[in-house]
């Protein structure tokens, strides 16, 4: 039997990480999962979410258990919405694709299981995510942003692997998806399909519950969206708060593929 590759995806919010789970969802050789510690987290920090309740309730709040169901020693099938339950019994599929967002990985939590997958980084300029994150959330603070965490997690993996992991950045991505699509799957090691450049519309039983609130824009889609050049200017209150964003940006930017 294929050993099952277990990709971990790892990106702050306000990202194009729900795209990226849809192109790979798409592949009929991968399976998905949906932010698996967003309700351990939602839990553990008594963040505001919409539908925190709701996600915390029929989410998996032990991060123990969510390391077991995306670590080596898990073999997932597609289950409840947002969710994949752990079984003995082989799914038939090839790729784990897993969208983890940085912020959701709390200091408690365990890097070692990190050991078990194979992690990829999806970053976007600090200016262009601070933009977007304050149309919801108009005072955010660093730790809302990823950013951190972000550099923390690729610094922990390419410690332990002697060597950089795949880095993608958003902007280039939609420049060019086909391009850094392939990119990404010369250096994990599996063949590019074409499926991941294009997608049907509407709601998938992976999504996590949080959909609803979360992921209209992407639900029309059936593609990644051409990339539009911005101009933008951050309120003066926010310009420390993007620098120290961009110091951690720029570390993961300097090793992209490209």
């Amino acid at each position: 039997m294929t050993q099952l590759l277990r990709l971990a995806m790892w990106s702050g919010p306000r990202n194009i990480s729900t795209a990226m789970m849809r192109s790979w969802g798409n592949r009929p050789d991968t399976v998905v999962v949906d932010e698996p510690f967003y309700a351990f987290y939602l839990k553990e920090t008594g963040t505001k979410h919409p539908g925190a309740e709701e996600v915390i309730a029929r989410g998996e709040t032990d991060w123990r258990k969510v390391v077991e169901q995306c670590g080596r020693n898990a073999n997932p099938v597609e289950d409840s919405p947002g969710r994949a339950r752990t079984l003995s019994a082989p799914t038939g599929k090839k790729i784990f694709y897993q969208k983890q967002m940085t912020h959701h990985l709390l200091p408690e939590i365990s890097r070692d299981w990190l050991r078990d997958v194979t992690n990829c980084f999806l970053i976007r300029d600090p200016a262009e995510v601070i933009a977007s994150y304050i149309k919801k959330n108009p005072e955010p603070e660093l730790n809302d942003l990823g950013f951190v965490q972000q550099a923390e997690i690729f610094d922990f993996v390419r410690r332990q692997t002697d060597s950089i992991p795949p880095v993608i950045d958003a902007g280039d991505v939609l420049r060019d998806p086909e391009r850094l699509l392939r990119l990404l799957c010369d250096a994990i090691g599996v063949e590019f399909s074409d499926a991941m450049l294009s997608w049907p519309p509407g709601r998938r039983e992976t999504d996590g519950i949080w959909a609803k609130y979360w992921y209209a824009e992407v639900e029309r889609s059936t593609s990644f969206q051409p990339y539009r050049e911005r101009k933008i200017e951050l309120p003066q209150r926010l310009r420390e708060l993007e620098q120290r964003c961009r110091h951690c940006y720029e570390q993961l930017h300097a090793v992209r593929l490209r």
